[in-house]
């Protein structure tokens, strides 16, 4: 007898009536009558876990995403109940869950909608490939605004578009190309002056509809895994996005020398070519910490070995680079040959250490060495044995960097360039197919990378780079954006782009400078140089097959452009250096676009161009060829213009001038800026006093300098030195106050106060109380040399 037992395709399927309710601690369940539970986990006042699953079962929980050591913990969580809603308060939000259909609404206490359902959760039954396919609609409102969402190479301002996370080797991607090389499903709502957060946290290929299928519609969907996302409240988004770091993780301080001007290409070999590059460095007087080597320095292209016609004592040369101030950095690849002899693939084949097809084989593709097999850096197992191959690498021949290129993964010649679905991993413990694993692959192998390179350059601290990041690998490393092009477009790209990552948690991230692909003129790459400064990451790279691309390659005028943009870098590397710390603390993003400065103007919701470099410097790029000037809004308070100390107020938009040579800059009033001396390299120089550059303001305002050996740990045992500074200024007299915390002891014992902008003519100045020889007052510059460590300084008119 035949009967038919096909499946019944259902279509969407969405939760009924909640039936039971159940509290555990600060985790509430409730369950419909068709067998849906939400889980919903008030992590903080402010944070809130929605977490649904299907047929009465929640999967395992498990994330790569969510830092372990997270902090977390309310101050309130009440539950109650009205005739249509179940209400869970906390001491910042207000969440209804609609008893009919398990739809929420999210209010603050004041009782403000900030976000709610359209028909919230629902879902699809996967019966080809299993599980469910998991939506979340989101009513959205007239003038919502959204950003986030990592590399995305677009307009910040998200609305309008939609767009898939699935990390993709996209080699010369352009404006809206769609996706590329990151997974960051985190995004920031903007309503009514009023921000929040949304964090997908489902490593399948996700996607999110920002208004473009319905006006008044945010979507996110994947065709797997759980409905598992966190809310964040801000109100400012300075919160969510700080939250948001604190949830995914934040970074250890990186070695000064990493804040330092990099340069790469595909390839520098042999040694005498790269020794060359380096000499050419120091006879140009053009400051360099890194020399990075491509693929090319491999034998036969197989990781963990030198080719020793191009480097034949490979330990020499770095030692000899090192001697010089330049640390190198080399390539590290997933591929790993397949060839019995390599030491490298016979011990992965012996412990079946490699990803593997549905059916046993082990996963193969093409790469640059050929065929290739490819570790499962989800099983922990392997990555401590991948952490080990850095032993000669790192710790005897004295590599300081490993940057990850290829790890989306990249293969070639075949469809999509990446594995195919059925490719198992072992996901920490949790079994899986490639479809769950692909977004993380990437950032698992600079995980276990950052172990290796931590472990052997110990005592100093590691530097990793990668292409390819799920949310969290921050954490472990470094990104560029990268193969990117010559051309104005991408200049463009390489500014929203860099401005997006650091809202999604990752700042330690730049571009390649001048373009990866094609070959720039000299006037894009000086431009580049003019943004690229300013990015956390700064590395020139570039394909060796379209020219050269070193700061020299163009003409004498472009290298002198270019040196004195490097040397400004190298004179604010402790403002840079102070930048991290406030993101290696509290999550604060390195650049922050003008929306994140200030929200509440909506003349900064669809501002891309322009960013706020710390906490104090506005910067404009310029964007077109031929330019001697633009036009740019300068925000809200009052500026100084860097270049010419000319004070402006801002909330307008203004014509800057600014040829070849220049880049628009301004500093917030009442700022006050560390400045180093120029170096060739960090390091070079004692440091033998520290100038301040005080933008006088009428007001009352905060700033800090944060130091410490430039490497090394003994900083989290607290040797660091963080001044903290109040400027406090009047018509007719200016106070600072210093502040500092920490045990260690800065080389400089002298402090130079630069003073722009004061409107009045110094009658009188006191230190600690103590009046100061006026005859020592640089007149022209108005500088004021100071004890390191004096306590209050009083300039009177």
């Amino acid at each position: 007898m035949i009967t038919n037992t096909e499946l019944e395709q259902k279509g969407n399927q969405f939760p009924n009536t909640i039936k039971n309710i159940r509290q555990e601690v600060d985790t509430l369940y409730f369950t419909t009558e068709n067998n849906v539970i939400l889980e919903l986990t008030v992590l903080r006042d402010s944070v809130i876990r929605f977490r649904y699953g299907t047929r009465g079962i929640l999967e395992e929980d498990f994330s790569y995403a969510v830092d372990p050591e997270n902090l977390i913990g309310y101050n309130h969580l009440e539950l109650s109940e009205n005739k249509n809603f179940h209400i869970v308060t906390t001491a910042k939000l207000i969440i209804k869950i609609e008893k009919i259909s398990l739809q929420t609404k999210i209010l603050d206490i004041e009782g403000n909608l900030i976000n709610e359902d359209e028909v919230g959760f629902h879902y699809e039954e996967s019966f080809t490939l299993g599980g469910n396919i998991v939506k979340m609609n989101k009513r959205s409102h007239p003038g919502e605004a959204f950003y986030g969402l990592g590399d995305k190479p677009v307009h910040l301002n998200l609305r309008g578009k939609r767009f898939s996370n699935w990390a993709t080797d996209s080699y010369a991607f352009g404006k809206e190309t769609d996706p590329i090389y990151k997974s960051v499903p985190f995004y920031i709502g903007l309503k009514d002056k009023r921000a929040y957060g949304i964090f997908f946290d489902n490593t399948f290929k996700s996607t999110f509809d920002f208004c473009q299928e319905r006006l008044d519609v945010t979507s996110f969907w994947a065709p797997g895994g759980e409905m598992n996302y966190y809310f964040i409240y801000g109100p400012d988004m300075s919160e969510v996005v700080q939250s948001y770091t604190h949830l995914t993780g934040k970074p250890e301080l990186p070695p000064l020398w990493t804040l330092g001007f990099q340069q790469c290409k595909w390839s520098y070999y042999p040694e005498s070519t790269v020794k060359g590059i380096a000499k050419k460095f120091r006879d140009l007087k053009i400051p360099c910490d890194g020399i990075y080597l491509d693929i090319d320095y491999m034998e036969g292209f197989r990781c963990f070995t030198w080719n020793k016609e191009y480097f034949p004592d490979p330990k020499r040369m770095v030692r000899e680079l090192l001697n010089d101030g330049f640390k190198t950095i080399v390539i590290i690849d997933p591929g790993i040959k397949i060839d019995p002899d390599y030491w490298v693939y016979r011990q992965a084949l012996e412990n079946g250490y490699f990803c593997k097809r549905a059916d046993g084989p082990d996963m193969i593709g093409k790469v640059w060495p050929g065929e290739c097999a490819f570790p499962d850096y989800t099983n922990p197992e392997v990555r401590e044995w991948w952490a080990g191959l850095f032993k000669e690498l790192v710790g005897e021949i004295g590599v300081r960097g490993v940057w990850n290129d290829m790890n989306e993964p990249a293969v070639m010649e075949v469809p999509g360039k990446t594995f195919p679905d059925d490719v198992r991993h072992d996901f920490d413990g949790h079994p899986c197919s490639h479809r769950k694993a692909h977004n993380v692959y990437g950032t698992q192998m600079a995980r276990a990378t950052y172990e290796g390179v931590k472990k052997y350059v110990y005592p100093k601290r590691p530097l990793v780079i990668t292409r390819s990041a799920y949310s969290g690998a921050q954490r472990y490393t470094s990104s560029w954006t990268g193969d990117n092009v010559a051309t104005w477009e991408h200049l463009w790209i390489a500014n929203n782009q860099v401005q997006r990552m650091c809202l999604s948690g990752m700042s330690f991230t730049g571009t390649d400078i001048g373009g990866f692909a094609e070959q720039p003129t000299g006037e894009l790459f000086v431009r580049w140089i003019q943004l690229g400064v300013f990015h956390p990451f700064c590395r020139v790279h570039s394909s060796g097959h379209h020219g050269d691309q070193e700061p020299w390659s163009f003409d004498d005028e472009i290298t002198d452009i270019t040196r004195s943009f490097i040397e400004l870098r190298y004179t604010l590397l402790p403002y840079l250096y102070t930048m991290f710390y406030d993101y290696a603390t509290e999550g604060i993003p390195m650049l922050k676009p003008l929306v994140y400065f200030d929200q509440d103007d909506p003349h900064t919701h669809y501002r891309s161009d322009e960013f706020i470099f710390g906490n104090s410097i506005l910067v404009c790029p310029i964007l077109e060829p031929n330019s001697k000037g633009r036009r740019m809004y300068l925000a809200r308070g009052g500026w100084y213009n860097f270049w010419t100390n000319e004070y402006l107020e801002g909330g307008r938009e203004i014509w800057v001038d600014a040829d070849i040579d220049c880049i628009p800059m301004f500093v917030q009033k009442g700022s006050i800026i560390p400045r180093y001396p120029v170096q060739q390299y960090v390091g070079e120089q004692v440091i033998d006093e520290l100038k301040l550059d005080v933008y006088y303001a009428e007001d009352v305002v905060d700033s800090k300098v944060y130091e410490d050996a430039n490497d090394g740990y003994d900083y989290k045992k607290g040797r660091y030195s963080l001044r903290n500074f109040k400027l406090r200024g009047k018509a007719s007299d200016l106070t600072i106050q210093q502040h500092k915390g920490g045990t260690f002891e800065t080389e400089y014992d002298t402090i130079k106060l630069n003073l722009i902008g004061l409107p009045f003519r110094i009658k009188k100045i006191k230190v600690d109380n103590v009046a100061y020889d006026l005859n020592n007052l640089d007149k022209e510059d108005k500088y004021l040399k100071l004890p390191e460590d004096f306590s209050v300084v009083h300039i009177i008119g």
